[in-house]
Order: structure tokens, then C-alpha cells, then sequence
């Protein structure tokens, strides 16, 4: 037998067609006998109490119901009333509960089980739904009341409400009708649709194309080279595994504007210029690429536009930059002038004769530094964000500036999107820029306090310091780029790095920042890059 998955595509369509028209037919069926059957027993429930209380009403049933041969008289004429309102049966009883009516005469004069008529021989008037001999149905009751008021006896009518087979068989000409009609349609259109289908996919089966696209994306990611495509409204549509490892693109962006995914990309101006611009270098981010870009057009219309790149990065200045080679080295630099004066002291001590007092000076020198790698190594997990700090604390001793790093800190991995040296980037420039702010400070105690705390979902990097502090006006243009409050050229670059790392990551920056008692620059950075 032809496995479902070789069937041709109209085999499939007209089966699932057919299966969801059956389907509806079926649960259409379903509600409409329900709400059928809800609204006879609705009906029948009003119909059996209107029958009930005209019952009780009728004076020879008010005037007979007492008397010990009252049924003789009562019973021929409730059967008359039961053949006029078309009632299932009618039972009237005494308060005693005797039956003095019944459909069948073998049961008048005989008891009846009181307890669910029990409210009516209290006069109440009521409906409940019942499960007796003839199915299931409504039961009404009402007192039989006299002329004083008071109650003489119960008068209750049954209706047996419709089975569903039975209203099945009522409906069964329409259903069927409905049924011709909605498969004839379902069928064409089914075909229609699938006849359609197939034009548009060159006659090609499903599996066909499947396979087409399997080996063409193989070759497509296989590619050294990078690829990416755009739409007439900048969404990717394209993107190889070339283009994904040199630009460092995370997850999924088919759908994405370009510009929210690569900030700095050129793409999207080959749709306004309408040519090709082939070997062309320019940076998209920190790598330096050459580009080929021309635009896509289908009759003669420009609908998006396709970039071919190469990785063509020669230097490595600012992957040093980026990567805290840099701080590595001024550490090294401060490293290198502490230790000079810690020998000069030691030598001075051992000249003057002090030797317990050099021994004494060198042990407790080397317990600060084994407790500061200690204290930072349990809680930074990496190397290059533990060596950028530990720099940092030197620098900040060798500025008279104590740096405090708070003893809840804790990192382990980085976020998605996020390399090493992002997170060196912005901690490295917000120390920087806080050692900034307190060169010009004096009479007060310079301190910085740095925290890095991570949990599942942020990473959170505060800078807090005593320094000048930011004016209102600067806070909201510090993270622009070449801007400066320190007047060089040189700077103006670092704050605008930081600001861009943490919006492409989906981050968020705030600045509490008062003129004369110093600036706290929180980051909070989502451990999972959210997408859309």
C-alpha cells in the first residue's frame, strides 16, 4: 500500500479536505442535536407545568379528589385531558399519595412515592427533569387547591423528551443534503487549489522540492564566503552560516529588519541607489569586510537586494583594544612600579638591620594579594574579566583611589550575543571614566565601587563613584558618539562602545548622576537575547 507521504500533493489535499468537512458535518451534528434537545426539553418543561396548573384547576378534580370514590370520575376525565394537550401521561394524587389518574388504569388507587413530589404537597409548583420508564424527560408538579385555600391534592404531567436517534432520522434528509453538498465543494475546490500548487512549484511533488532545498541550503551554508538578502522593507530573508560567524549573528533573524540585527550595515542602500557596488571595504562592527551588493529585481522592479562579503580584518589594534590587551599591559606597568617600591622598602629594612620586620612587611604583602585573587577568583569565573579587574585595582591604588569590588558579585558564563570582550568594553570604560571624574576631586576620600551580579535572567554591571558627578543637560548625550566632557580628541568613543554593546544585547542603561556627589551607571543585560 502508497505510504501517505508518496501520495501526490491532490490526493492529500482532497483527503484532508474531505477529512475536515466529515469532521464539521460531525461536531455541527453534535451541537445542533444538543441544542435540539435543549430546547424541547425547555418547551416541554413550560408546556407539562401550563398542563399541570390547568389540571389542578378544573373544579371536578377539585371537587372529587377528597372522596373515597373520587377517582371513578376523575380518572376518565383526565385521560380526555391528557389526549388534548398531548401530554405523556397525568397522574393526579391525593395527599395521601394515592393515584387517582394514571395512563395505566391498573395503577389508579395505588401509592405513589412521595418524596420527589415531597415540595409539591407544600404547595410549591415546579419542574424536574426525570429518568423513568418511557426515557428520559420533565416531570411538572402543582397543587390541587379548594375553595378555602387549602391544599386537597398534586396534579403531575410527564413528557418524554425526543432520543437522539430519533431526532437523527428527522434531520437525516437535510444532514445528508449538506453533507453532497459540502464534499462536492470541498472536492473541487481541493482540486483547484492543488492544480494551482502545482503550476506554482514547476509540477514538483512536495518531496520533490524538499530535497531541491536540502542540497541547495547544504551548498548554500557550505559557502566561505558571506551571504545575506533583504526584501523591498529591509527584512532579512536570507542568511548563510558565512555570514552568521563572521558578523557573530545569534539566533533567528529571518524576518528582521537588518538594521535592528547589523546596526551599521550598507545594505539597505542599494535599494535607493538601484545598482550593484562591487569591492567595496568597509567595517560592520569590529570586522572589516569587502563587499559585493546588488540589488534584486523581479520584472524590472527592485524587490530587495543581496550582499557576497568577504572577512578582510588586517589588524589587530582594536581587537587588542577590545580585549583589554591593553589593560593587561598598563596592569603590568603598575604591577611592575608597586613591587619596585616594595624591594626598595624591604632592602631598607634589612640594611637598618629590621630583618623580622622585612619578613613581617613580605608576608603580609603577599596575604593581600593571595586574599584579592581569592576573593575575586570564587566569584569571576573568567580569566580575562579577573585579570581586567585585578588591573583596575592596581590602577586605582596607583591614583590614590580606592576601588571596592562588592562582596556579592558573582559571574559565571556570559549572555547570548555577548563576547569577553564586550563585557571588558564596558566595564573597563565605566572604571575609566568614574577614575575620570575624580582626578580633579580632592579633600574627600576618592572611591569607586564596582558590581557584577548574574542571575537567570540579567546580568548586572554597576559603576558607582564620589566624583564631580554628570549635569542633567550631559546625561542624556554621554553615550553619543564623539561626544566628551573631558575636551580631548581621543575621547568621546568609549561611552558610545558601551552604549552600542548593550543595545544590540537587547540591554537597557540607566544614570543616576547628581553634580558634586558622584554618578552610578547601572547595566542590566538579558542572559537570553529576546527576539522580535
Amino acid at each position: 500500500m502508497m505510504k501517505l507521504n508518496s501520495w501526490p500533493i491532490r490526493w492529500k489535499i482532497t483527503l484532508l479536505a474531505s477529512t475536515i468537512v466529515l469532521f464539521s458535518l460531525l461536531v455541527g451534528t453534535i451541537v445542533l442535536v444538543g441544542k435540539i434537545i435543549n430546547v424541547k426539553t425547555e418547551d416541554l418543561s413550560k408546556w407539562s407545568l401550563l398542563t399541570a396548573r390547568v389540571i389542578a384547576q378544573i373544579p371536578q378534580i377539585i371537587e372529587n379528589v377528597e372522596k373515597q370514590d373520587g377517582e371513578k370520575l376523575i380518572q376518565p376525565l383526565v385521560e380526555k385531558m391528557r389526549a388534548i394537550y398531548g401530554s405523556d401521561y397525568i397522574v393526579v394524587l391525593d395527599m395521601q399519595g394515592k393515584r387517582m389518574s394514571h395512563p395505566l388504569e391498573s395503577r389508579v388507587g395505588t401509592l405513589f412515592n412521595v418524596n420527589e413530589a415531597r415540595p409539591a404537597f407544600a404547595e410549591h409548583i415546579y419542574v424536574i427533569g426525570v429518568k423513568g420508564e418511557l426515557g428520559e424527560g420533565v416531570r411538572a408538579y402543582a397543587p390541587i387547591m379548594n375553595n378555602r385555600h387549602q391544599q386537597v391534592g398534586v396534579a403531575m404531567v410527564g413528557n418524554t423528551v425526543p432520543k437522539i436517534n430519533m431526532i437523527i432520522h428527522d434531520l437525516l434528509q437535510q444532514i445528508l443534503l449538506v453533507l453532497f453538498l459540502t464534499l462536492t465543494v470541498g472536492i473541487g475546490g481541493s482540486y483547484l487549489l492543488a492544480s494551482h500548487i502545482k503550476r506554482q512549484t514547476f509540477h514538483l511533488e512536495p518531496q520533490e522540492l524538499a530535497r531541491t532545498l536540502d542540497e541547495r541550503t547544504a551548498a548554500f551554508h557550505a559557502m566561505l564566503e558571506g551571504v545575506i538578502a533583504i526584501d523591498e522593507k529591509e527584512r532579512i530573508t536570507v542568511v548563510n552560516d558565512g555570514a552568521r560567524n563572521m558578523l557573530k549573528i545569534k539566533g533567528d533573524v529571518i524576518g528582521k529588519n537588518i538594521s535592528d540585527v547589523i546596526p551599521d550595515t550598507r545594505l539597505p542602500e542599494i535599494l535607493t541607489v538601484g545598482h550593484a557596488i562591487y569591492n567595496q571595504l568597509f567595517y560592520i562592527g569590529d570586522t572589516l569586510i569587502v563587499s559585493n551588493r546588488v540589488p534584486i529585481r523581479i520584472k524590472d522592479k527592485i524587490a530587495g537586494a543581496l550582499a557576497i562579503f568577504q572577512d578582510k580584518t588586517e589588524v589587530t589594534r582594536l581587537a587588542e583594544e577590545l580585549t583589554g590587551v591593553k589593560g593587561y599591559i598598563d596592569a603590568l606597568r603598575v604591577k611592575n612600579h608597586e613591587h619596585s617600591n616594595m624591594l626598595h622598602t624591604i632592602a631598607g629594612l634589612i640594611q637598618l638591620g629590621k630583618e623580622q620586620e622585612a619578613l613581617g612587611y613580605i608576608f603580609q604583602i603577599s596575604q593581600e594579594e593571595e586574599k584579592l585573587i581569592h576573593f575575586l577568583g570564587d566569584r569571576i569565573k573568567d580569566f580575562n574579566l579577573l585579570g581586567l579587574l585585578v588591573g583596575k585595582i592596581s590602577r586605582a591604588k596607583e591614583l590614590d583611589i580606592q576601588l571596592r569590588v562588592d562582596p556579592y558579585s558573582n559571574f559565571s558564563h556570559f549572555p547570548q550575543n555577548v563576547v569577553y570582550h564586550d563585557i571588558v568594553i564596558i566595564l573597563g570604560n565605566l572604571i575609566e571614566n568614574a577614575f575620570d571624574s575624580l582626578r580633579e576631586m580632592s579633600n574627600i576620600e576618592k572611591q569607586v565601587e564596582v558590581s557584577i551580579l548574574q542571575d537567570e535572567s540579567f546580568l548586572t554591571i554597576e559603576v558607582e563613584d564620589n566624583g564631580k558627578g554628570i549635569s542633567q543637560e550631559d546625561q542624556v548625550r554621554i553615550f553619543t558618539k564623539g561626544f566628551s566632557t573631558k575636551g580631548t580628541a581621543e575621547h568621546g568613543i568609549g561611552l558610545y562602545l558601551v552604549s552600542s554593546i548593550v543595545n544590540r544585547s537587547g540591554g537597557e542603561i540607566e544614570v543616576d548622576s547628581d553634580l558634586g556627589h558622584g554618578t552610578r551607571i547601572t547595566i542590566r543585560i538579558p542572559m537570553e537575547r529576546k527576539e522580535g
